[in-house]
């Protein structure tokens, strides 16, 4: 039997007697379960203490003292205005009823007001046990309710392990025992519903029964998930004593929890979205603001956050409330810029912060400098605009905007900073920028240097879940560990925590490789040399792309599609199939054959094809809507719509893109490091019906995406900073080589900040490349270009967060911009040209192997640096015969379809070579010492051993006579086994 003081009933006691005990104004009080108003779903009586203290005016005209007409008036539209708007807007805007305005709530006062902090300290909060909140089944109760002025707000079912009872029973008993019907538990009634025991949290927004998605609400625990030990009592306290403190739940009823209401374009149709967060948005949100609170502007963060973990949603409430943060006293931000590549997230913001009423019209959408100028003078607070804008936009900007303060949230930093735009970001905004007039060339450096620095009147925001060496090193967080300064990010919800919870699923758990095999074949004569390395790449181009090979591919993509994904009905039976490919040619093909494949097999769907218009070498303009028969910008929403299922991209659609029902992934696309992650993380965002995922690799080997993963699997951290003095010793290799001379460089950045005409810059240039060509030799020209690129890439990234500047690195830098692109690359001969006529494609198969889960190891990775070195030379290319090329290529991905490769392998790998060893003349060969003659012997020995099989292995002896490439394999194969165990 378990100790009283440690059963369920203990635990409300203790949860209600700790949120009792916090004090402060307005404080927690235990309310009485008998004041509760099943039928209108409130408590009467911390109600009418509310309206008493707070408008008494209102106590006689709505007779709230009585039990008249008139009452019951008043609470039916109560209710009826709550199940409308949700309580979370009535709280905020309260309910007109007839000519009266009734508050229902005063929010959180402003400094120096203490008529607000007095209407403030007047809200009522009332944590109340055992609330029976059914008015016809009197026996069910609630263990906590937490009500704001009478109106329930929350509602907590709690469980304790010692009782072997735990979180999910409680998200059981929501799921099964709670009817939605009922008010208390209508949508939008309460801001959550909450499942709690003493080691885990978890919520829904919304109850629907069975179908009800219950969210996690831990902290997080060394990178995974769940909650820390905690000394000083419960691991899940953090709930009531600081989510749940009164100022605490003040700001989340103010800036975060809403209804978010959309209309489809198409249909018309409306729905509502209740809205919540999760404890790593409210934290890293509350941690930002309390750093810009401290520090004011000029500061730079970086928020490692996992794929699918709820990033728009983050950013729309950190904008919202960036706009009114304070730094001593004056408000930090005159303006907040998002900086974006997803379309989608402009209305996410947009729709979220509609909820904040006071700030409902602050939103604009720039798409030009005129839009940003305009936005900023008549007072918007959010301007978004998009990543291939931004620098255009920002450029173009007045004096007087530099006055201002900014603050630049980027979301997906990595693929949005450039050096150019934070460059164009950093010369529009700062404060220094101002064009005064240009008095000489040195005047006109520093203000060029001090234009490239991010300025202190903007603070950046930069929201990754995988960021790069420069992305950390620009926006993470400085730290020292012996001697070495390394970043790390500012807060980070890893993805190992996200899939530990199971808020998004594990994109590895379900992969499968997929062997293609081919045979290719010499059709000429002769047998000429090729460069071995580029010729394996273009045999692998050459059968991967052959339509026959393209369309086995397909096959076995939507057998697996129809088999595995549709028939079971994965997902409720919405599930989708994304096939990634690595050229727009090879989208094309593989729409073709799977629309052919699906038209023989008659299945009921059909395939999406996605790319980037181009123009074809006929020059006339290529687009999807040509295929699909729907303009590009609809295949996001009809690969939601039946009779779509499968969706063919080349390059679009696999970074930012959001879609719950993708289930299933065919790669067929070399993937790597972050492009690995980003492209598999399409599959990880999770749906109330979504149990598993599953991707079929027919390119990527497991090493290769194991290691991707591995670097942002937790939270990821820069292993030191880029050296600034590898400027230097790149500036003095490239010096060295004598191309051009410092004086080239003073002239031409001299006539370049003076804007001189572009005939007097050519010459400069173009001495130099003439020098280039004929002075230095094919490797010479490889390292020069190397390195001068290196210096334009490491000075372009170092010159925006270097405290200080250098005149000579400014100016080389400006020279190479210019100087590099007319370099011509060095030709040499292509050694594999004509690999692709000599030979043929003989036979082609797939075979799928066992799915396995891809398991990566727990702890912080450690990414390099930035790289400040050249390229490097060019490898000598290794040249081989064709036959040995096709050979080597055969024996790597798969040459002949046995009948029985068991048996085979047993005949190949033990009887025959113990069969050649036993014979005499082969003996007395290897006897002599002599393994040229010996090899002789062997092959005579190997021959009749052979002939021997015929009629037990036909296919094997066939193979065996007629592929030289496999008799040679055996040969080498049976000589090295036998001759090293008998000598």
């Amino acid at each position: 039997m378990t100790p009283i003081n440690l059963n369920e009933a203990s635990l409300e006691e203790l949860v209600v007697a700790q949120m009792v005990s916090l004090g402060g104004t307005p404080s927690w009080v235990e309310g009485d379960p008998k004041t509760f108003s099943a039928s209108y779903c409130l408590d009467l009586s911390a109600f009418r203490a509310f309206i008493h203290e707070t408008q008494p005016a209102l106590i006689d005209a709505l007779d709230l003292d009585g039990d008249s007409p008139i009452t019951h008036k008043f609470l039916a539209r109560l209710q009826g205005e709550i199940t409308k708007q949700g309580i979370v807007a009535c709280l905020r805007d309260g309910i007109t009823h007839g000519p009266h305005q009734v508050d229902l709530y005063f929010p959180t006062p402003a400094a120096q007001n203490p008529k607000a902090a007095e209407k403030f300290a007047a809200n009522q909060l009332t944590i109340t046990r055992q609330v029976h909140y059914s008015s016809h089944d009197a026996g069910k109760s609630l263990d906590l309710v937490a009500f704001v002025n009478g109106l329930p707000i929350s509602t907590f079912e709690l469980k304790n392990q010692i009782t072997n009872q735990t979180v999910e029973d409680a998200v059981k008993q929501y799921k099964t025992d709670r009817d939605p019907r009922e008010p208390i538990f209508a949508f939008g009634r309460c801001m959550a519903h909450f499942a709690v025991d003493d080691h885990n949290v978890r919520f829904s927004p919304k109850l629907a029964g069975t179908a009800s998605w219950f969210l996690p609400f831990d902290q997080g625990n060394n990178g995974g998930a769940g909650n820390p030990v905690n000394p000083d009592g419960v691991m899940t306290d953090y709930l009531w004593k600081r989510v749940l403190e009164p100022h605490s739940l003040a700001n989340i009823i103010e800036n975060y929890a809403s209804i978010v209401r959309t209309k489809d374009a198409k249909t018309g149709k409306k729905t509502a979205s209740a809205i919540f967060p999760r404890y790593h948005q409210l934290d890293v949100v509350r941690k930002l603001l309390t750093d810009v609170t401290a520090n004011g502007a000029g500061t730079r963060y970086l928020i490692q956050h996992s794929a699918g973990s709820g990033k728009s949603n983050s950013i729309a409430w950190l904008a919202h409330q960036l706009t009114g943060v304070k730094h001593m006293g004056v408000r930090a931000f005159d303006s907040v810029i998002v900086v974006t590549d997803r379309v989608i997230l402009d209305n996410q913001i947009r729709d979220t912060i509609k909820g904040f009423t006071q700030v409902g019209s602050t939103v604009q959408h720039a798409d030009s400098s005129k839009d940003l100028r305009d936005a900023i003078e008549a007072g918007k607070k959010i301007i978004i605009t998009t990543v291939q804008k931004f620098p255009y936009i920002v450029q173009d900007l007045a004096g007087a905007q530099r006055d201002k303060n900014f603050a630049i949230i980027i979301d997906e930093a990595h693929s949005s900073q450039g050096g150019k735009v934070s460059a164009a970001l950093a010369q529009a905004l700062s404060k220094d920028g101002l064009d005064d007039g240009v008095e000489d060339v040195e005047d006109a450096l520093n203000r060029l240097m001090d234009s490239k620095k991010m300025p202190p009147n903007a603070s950046y925001f930069a929201f990754t879940a995988t960021p790069k060496n420069k992305t950390l090193e620009t926006f993470g967080h400085p730290y020292t560990v012996d001697g070495v300064v390394k970043h790390r990010p500012f807060h980070s919800y890893t993805m190992r925590q996200a899939i530990e919870e199971k808020f998004i699923l594990d994109v590895l758990a379900n992969f499968i490789p997929v062997d293609t095999y081919y045979k290719l074949v010499k059709t000429i004569e002769g047998d000429p040399e090729f460069d071995a390395n580029r010729a394996s790449k273009k045999l692998r181009s050459y059968v991967e792309g052959q339509k026959h090979a393209i369309r086995q591919k397909a096959e076995v993509m939507l057998d697996h599609f129809h088999a595995q994904v549709y028939q079971p009905r994965k997902i409720g039976g919405q599930a989708r199939a994304m096939i990634v490919t690595s050229t727009i040619q090879r989208a094309i093909d593989y729409f073709e054959a799977v629309n052919a494949y699906l038209a023989e097999t008659k299945r009921p769907y059909k395939a999406i094809v996605a790319f980037s218009d181009f123009t074809d070498d006929s020059g006339n303009k290529i687009t999807e809507a040509q295929y699909n028969g729907f303009p590009g910008s609809a295949i996001a929403a009809r690969i939601q719509e039946d009779p779509y299922r499968i969706l063919i991209c080349a390059d679009k659609f696999q970074t930012g893109y959001d879609e719950p029902l993708l289930h299933t992934m065919y790669v067929d696309k070399p993937l790597s490091g972050v492009k690995a992650v980003q492209t598999l993380s399409r599959l990880n965002r999770a749906h109330p019906q979504k149990h598993d995922c599953a991707v079929l690799d027919f390119t990527n080997d497991v090493d290769t995406i194991q290691l991707s993963f591995q670097d942002y699997y937790e939270t990821t951290v820069l292993a030191a900073e880029t050296d600034p003095n590898k400027l230097n010793d790149l500036a003095a290799d490239i010096m060295k080589a004598a191309v051009f001379g410092q004086d080239h460089v003073d002239i031409f950045a001299e006539r370049y900040l003076a804007d001189a005409p572009i005939n007097e810059l050519h010459p400069l240039l173009d001495t130099a490349v003439a020098e280039y060509v004929d002075a230095l030799d094919e490797d010479e020209q490889v390292a020069f270009k190397g390195s001068a690129k290196a210096f334009v890439r490491t000075y372009g990234f170092l010159s925006a967060i270097l405290p200080y500047s250098n005149v000579w690195w400014e100016k080389l830098s400006i020279y190479l911009g210019f100087l590099v692109p007319k370099l011509p690359s060095p030709q040499g001969d292509d050694l594999s040209a004509g690999v692709l006529e000599s030979i043929d494609l003989d036979s082609f198969r797939v075979e799928k192997r066992t799915a396995m889960k891809i398991a990566l190891a727990d702890g912080d990775a450690e990414i390099d640096p930035v790289p400040d070195a050249g390229s490097g030379g060019r490898p000598d290319p290794e040249l081989e015969r064709l036959s040995e090329i096709l050979a080597s290529f055969n024996a790597l991905f798969g040459n002949i379809s046995w009948q029985d490769e068991e048996r085979i392998r047993q005949r190949v790998t033990e009887e025959v070579p113990a069969r050649v060893a036993e014979d005499p003349t082969y003996k007395t060969a290897m006897g002599n010492n002599d393994k040229a003659n010996a090899k002789v012997a062997m092959v005579d020995a190997l021959g009749k051993v052979m002939l021997d099989l015929v009629k037990d292995e036909t296919q094997l002896f066939k193979e065996y006579a007629d592929n030289a490439d496999f008799k040679k394999w055996l040969e080498d194969a049976v000589f090295r086994a036998t001759y090293r165990k008998v000598a």
